[in-house]
């Protein structure tokens, strides 16, 4: 799948999927990695060493630091893969230097699905 570079870096692992945005300040613990909004698809799970595929980010400009946050305390996901990423996403992604890779096509990606994203590339790929 060939979508567009936002931050650059390669990475594989396997996905984490939700089908609805994620808030990353107040929605992930940044001390564990664990999504913690209530209600959310992915309550309970963690990202730490996962490709974390969802649509886009949603919230607080907050979310930024709570990216590069996770990736400090070693809890963030090895990549991101969005539909569209919005610009608190980016600003996460590159200060954390998650390769991120935005324009891709989710209905295709699974929980579970191992994936390699070359985000100097700009795709996605399942391995």
């Amino acid at each position: 799948m060939k979508g567009r570079s936002i931050s650059f870096g390669i990475a594989s692992g396997r996905a984490l999927v939700s089908r609805a945005p994620i808030g990353f300040y107040g929605g992930i613990d940044l001390k564990t990695g664990m999504v913690i909004e209530r209600g959310h698809e992915l309550q309970g799970e963690t990202v730490k060493d996962k490709i974390l595929v969802f649509p886009c980010g949603k919230g607080s400009t907050v979310g930024s630091y709570v990216i590069y946050g996770l990736a400090k305390n070693g809890v963030g996901p090895r990549a991101i893969v969005n539909e569209r990423t919005e610009t608190i996403v980016a600003a996460g992604a590159i200060l954390a230097a998650i390769p991120c890779v935005d324009g891709i096509d989710l209905s295709g990606i699974e929980t579970g699905d191992m994936l390699e994203v070359d985000a100097d590339a700009g795709t996605v790929k399942h391995v």
